[in-house]
């Protein structure tokens, strides 16, 4: 024998700083449905990853929808990750792990030189000669340097 969930909404005026205050009753809601719901009060756009799933028994009387938003994501564990005027919800655990995932190639690509590396190999000037000219050229974006061995200018830019 499944459980019935019962939902009910009533709206209240916008605060003074114009965000939405919510009056809200629901007993064993999917908390999907309660986000939904409150993605319709608010006006943005909601993302769900697969797999979300947890029931609320909440009993509120004008509260700001984002309080509302987050109170119920974290009792059932989940969190959510704002780009623009879409929300995403997911496990707090996995945007966690997404969040580290992404600092670290932040970090990696801020260990890692910057730009291109070009080398050129010299015929009929002096690599050593030429460096400084194209380096002045290149400042302060480029560096130039060269290799005496093999007459090659090394141009970083």
């Amino acid at each position: 024998m499944g459980t019935s969930a019962v939902l009910l909404l009533l709206l209240a005026a916008p605060a003074a700083d114009g965000e939405a205050r919510i009056s809200l009753d629901a007993k064993d809601a999917p908390v999907v449905d309660v986000v939904r719901l409150l993605a319709d009060v608010a006006g943005f756009q909601l993302v769900v990853d697969p797999g979300v799933s947890c029931r609320l028994t909440l009993k509120l009387n004008e509260v700001r929808w984002r309080s509302v938003l987050d109170l119920s994501l974290r009792s059932c564990g989940l969190a959510r990750e704002e780009d623009g005027d879409v929300i995403r919800v997911a496990t707090a655990a996995r945007l966690r792990e997404e969040s580290s995932a992404r600092r670290q190639l932040a970090e990696a690509r801020r260990a890692r030189p910057e730009g291109r590396v070009a080398t050129f190999r010299l015929s009929y000037a002096r690599a050593e000669q030429m460096a400084p000219l194209l380096e002045r050229q290149l400042a302060p974006e480029g560096k130039v340097t060269y290799d005496p061995r093999t007459n090659t200018l090394i141009v970083v830019h």
